[in-house]
Parts: C-alpha cells; sequence; structure tokens
C-alpha cells in the first residue's frame, strides 16, 4: 500500500497525481482543500487547520466529517501527525509533497521527522516529492536503483553521521569505498545510466535525485 501526504506548499511544486492512481492519500492542513479541489477524497486529514479559512474548514468538515482538529499549540508538526496517521495503514511506501515551498525551518522539521521514521520504520520507504525533486535516506547495505527519466541527476549527502564506504556502480562517475564526510560537494549530480546500486557500509546518506527546471 501506498500512503501520499499532501501538504499545503505551493500548487506549482506538487508532482503530477497521476503517477500514484492507486495511492491513498493524507491531507495535512490546507492540502486536504488541495486534494478536494482535484476530486480525490482523502483517508483522512490532520491538524490544526490554522492557515485555512472558517469557510474552508467547514469544506472540509463535510468532506471528511469524523475529523478532530489538533490544537494550535502542540509538539508535533500537522507533517508529523500526517505521517503518525499513515503509519497505522501499514504502507510500503510514503510520500510526502507540499512541504519543500515557502519556510526553509518547516523544510527543514520535515526533513528531520522523515529520517526519523525511515529509522522507527526501515521496512517502508518514506519519500519527499516535489515537481523537481525526489530526497530519500539510504541506510547501510545495498540499494538497486532504477534510472527515472524525470530525475536527471543524483546526489548523495551524509545525514547525521559521516557515511562511510559508499561504493555507486551504473553510475556516470562510479565510486568504490569512499566516505562522504560533512561539507564536501564531491558527490553531487551524479547520473544513472539505467539501472545501478549504492553501497553504504555505514551511516544514513541523504540521495537527491533531481531536474532541470
Amino acid at each position: 500500500m501506498n500512503i501520499v501526504l499532501i501538504a499545503g506548499g505551493p500548487a506549482d511544486e506538487l508532482p503530477d497525481f497521476s503517477l500514484f492512481p492507486e495511492a491513498l492519500y493524507i491531507g495535512v492542513d490546507s492540502g486536504t482543500l488541495t486534494l478536494l479541489a482535484k476530486k480525490i477524497q482523502p483517508i483522512s486529514a490532520v491538524g490544526d487547520f490554522d492557515s485555512v479559512s472558517v469557510k474552508e474548514y467547514e469544506q472540509i468538515r463535510i468532506a471528511l466529517p469524523e475529523l478532530s482538529r489538533s490544537p494550535s499549540e502542540k509538539d508535533q508538526s500537522d507533517t508529523e501527525l500526517g505521517l503518525e496517521a499513515a503509519m497505522g495503514y501499514h504502507p510500503n511506501l510514503v510520500i510526502v509533497s507540499g512541504v519543500t515551498g515557502g519556510r526553509l525551518d518547516h523544510y527543514m522539521s520535515v526533513l528531520h521527522v522523515l529520517f526519523k521514521y525511515q529509522q522507527q520504520f526501515p521496512k517502508t520507504r518514506f519519500v519527499l516529492l516535489n515537481n523537481q525533486n525526489r530526497l530519500r535516506f539510504l541506510s547501510p547495505g545495498t540499494h538497486r536503483i532504477e534510472k527515472d527519466q524525470r530525475f536527471r541527476y543524483v546526489s548523495f549527502y551524509p545525514f547525521a553521521e559521516e557515511v562511510k564506504g559508499l561504493t555507486l556502480t551504473g553510475f556516470k562517475y562510479p565510486v568504490t569505498d569512499e566516505d562522504i564526510s560533512f561539507g564536501t560537494t564531491r558527490f553531487v549530480s551524479n547520473e544513472l545510466f539505467n539501472v545501478g546500486s549504492v553501497t553504504i557500509n555505514s551511516g544514513y546518506c541523504l540521495m537527491i535525485e533531481s531536474s532541470d527546471a
């Protein structure tokens, strides 16, 4: 099962929803309005809904009669509440979108909570996606990577700790048993030929697949 979380970011940053025809959707705050506008019925919605008007909130409440509104002052972000709701469905894949436009502190918050969830639920793949980028965390081990025409460039960064023993096969710039230290730009803008692999001995690696605008 695939779950897609849609937050209230700019509409022009959202991916093509037709790419996920069998996914279930969860609205995060005003992202719920985006789903309803596209005639997509979310399985649930979460958040304090402080970014919607009274009229818009009533529209959401009518679409989701069992909606429970969260208090504005809380320890968890709206996106984290969405991830918590998503895990109740035991998904294979969770995609988060609508979170990369606007405030950078919100984006960093989502990135860190995704990292936490990827560690807590290693059998589920967590992806942050917009119309130009796809981000996910790679744990130690070997990962098979398939080329996606939407994302030409592939970059690698350490996250939380230095990455040890990175090996890339099937890439334009292959790598064998290298370490990724903080502050390096050496592993930016690689390209995958067709099918390749990423091997990591230790540490979590943030892999970003991107395209030019």
